[in-house]
């Protein structure tokens, strides 16, 4: 088990819905500052729940959460609703998996930007142009008064994606959560989402959790692999030793289920594996 006091996030869970079995039964998940977790499970598996617990928003959906979340040394299960709010979008940060979904399709591009930015930022409408410059720059869009006067539906999936990961990132979130964020786009698409996600790692230094069923894409971006299965975390390592040495047998059926793995991946989730100075074993 890792030293908690060391990680950026600490979770140790169970999530129930009324009358029913639990959805996270002992979950247990490390992220150092720095780090790329990935999260994979088959859909059910509870990842999205997981997600929801880490930002408080589980209450809405009357489930009952056991356990701690420990963030930057305060457990966000015993935090006030008010503190969490100023919590959510400034130190951690959402992207989900429709980016046309989460876009208000009835604002325009530069007011929602905007609106994000004054959540969590006091300033001059001036401050706010700089932040907004700088979001859409850090995420290869154009921040032209043409482009950010555009509603949602005139945009791209790829761009609306982009979109939202600059309002994501727009406070430098020490925790940015993925949730499939690529799994609405085309091949093409998700390839240059997934580098975007990486050099943005390296640039700001922030800490992700990647979640995805999608296990070529977690070997390109994560340093390590938490799978997911029937509620619990049953195998946690390197992407290397994923890919290359499964123990769990339910970890091994994955493996088995994509023999043909595209050129480079095992060689992308050894290197991902390998090249980490924060690499650290997950309890689970």
């Amino acid at each position: 088990m890792t030293d908690a006091t060391a990680n950026l996030l600490s979770a140790r869970v169970t999530v129930r819905y009324p009358a029913k079995a639990p959805v996270l039964n002992g979950v247990a998940l490390d992220i150092a500052p720095g780090e790329v977790v990935g999260l994979v499970g088959q859909s059910g598996s509870g990842k999205s729940t997981l997600a929801l617990a880490i930002l408080g928003l589980l209450g809405r959906k009357r489930a009952a959460v056991e356990g701690n979340i420990t963030f930057q040394g305060a457990d966000l299960l015993k935090m006030p609703e008010r503190d969490l709010r100023n919590l959510r979008g400034r130190a951690i940060s959402l992207v989900l998996q429709s980016p046309l979904s989460s876009l208000n399709p009835a604002l325009r591009i530069r007011t929602q930007l905007k609106e994000a930015w004054r959540a969590h930022a006091d300033g001059s409408a001036v401050d706010c142009d700089k932040a907004i410059q700088s979001a859409m720059t850090s995420v290869s869009l154009p921040a032209d008064a043409d482009f950010l006067k555009k509603y949602p539906s005139q945009l791209s999936v790829g761009q609306a994606q982009r979109v939202l990961i600059a309002m994501a990132v727009m406070h430098r979130p020490a925790l940015l959560i993925a949730d499939e964020a690529t799994s609405a786009l085309d091949v093409i698409t998700q390839s240059e989402i997934l580098e975007l996600f990486a050099r943005l790692h390296r640039e700001t230094g922030m800490s992700i959790l990647y979640i995805s069923h999608d296990l070529p894409s977690v070997a390109g971006i994560c340093q390590r692999i938490a799978i997911l299965h029937e509620g619990q975390i049953v195998e946690c390592g390197t992407a290397g030793q994923i890919f290359s040495r499964p123990n769990h047998p339910y970890t091994q059926r994955l493996m088995a289920s994509l023999p043909h793995l595209p050129t480079g991946t095992k060689a992308a989730a050894v290197r991902a594996g390998t090249g980490s100075a924060n690499a650290q074993p997950v309890s689970g």
